[in-house]
């Protein structure tokens, strides 16, 4: 992070470029948080790495909050509840069509849930971030005004 800062990345595009990867990297779809974060952070200008970085310090999270999001969308959009029994998982596994169609309904309706959530809390964290890397520039003058490492 300070080879990053000390590169010329200001503490308020590396804050936006950590909440953005932490936003993305907690969204439940499965497989796409790495192409979707590289996208987000070139579309706005953001930097790469760090966004990366904040993708990856968030995917334990990932796994916690992937069936919070799909549930929390079969709450709000009153949809069939998610088959949790191994009767009910046996019986779709046999029907690949419903199965399908049936999963991208819970999956759409979660990740309109997880965008009204990350629209809401990542600009609370990129400002939370933000003076968090000020203090850490505060705290370490001497290394982010010494010469950045050749290698």
């Amino acid at each position: 992070m300070l080879r990053l800062l000390r590169g010329g990345v200001t503490p308020r595009r590396m804050a936006w470029s950590l909440a953005l990867g932490m936003a993305i990297g907690i969204n439940p779809s499965v497989g796409l948080t790495t192409l979707l974060v590289m996208f987000l952070a070139w579309l706005f200008g953001l930097n790469q790495i760090a966004s990366q970085i904040g993708t990856h310090l968030v995917a334990p999270l990932h796994v916690l909050l992937f069936l919070p999001f799909l549930q929390l969308g079969v709450f709000l959009f009153h949809t069939r509840r998610l088959p949790l029994t191994a009767t009910q998982i046996k019986h779709l596994s046999h029907h690949p069509i419903q199965m399908v169609h049936v999963m991208w309904k819970w999956e759409w309706h979660a990740l309109v849930v997880w965008a009204a959530i990350a629209a809401l809390v990542t600009p609370v964290v990129a400002i939370y971030l933000r003076r968090a890397l000020v203090l850490l520039l505060r705290r370490h003058k001497t290394l982010i005004q010494a010469r950045p490492a050749t290698t």
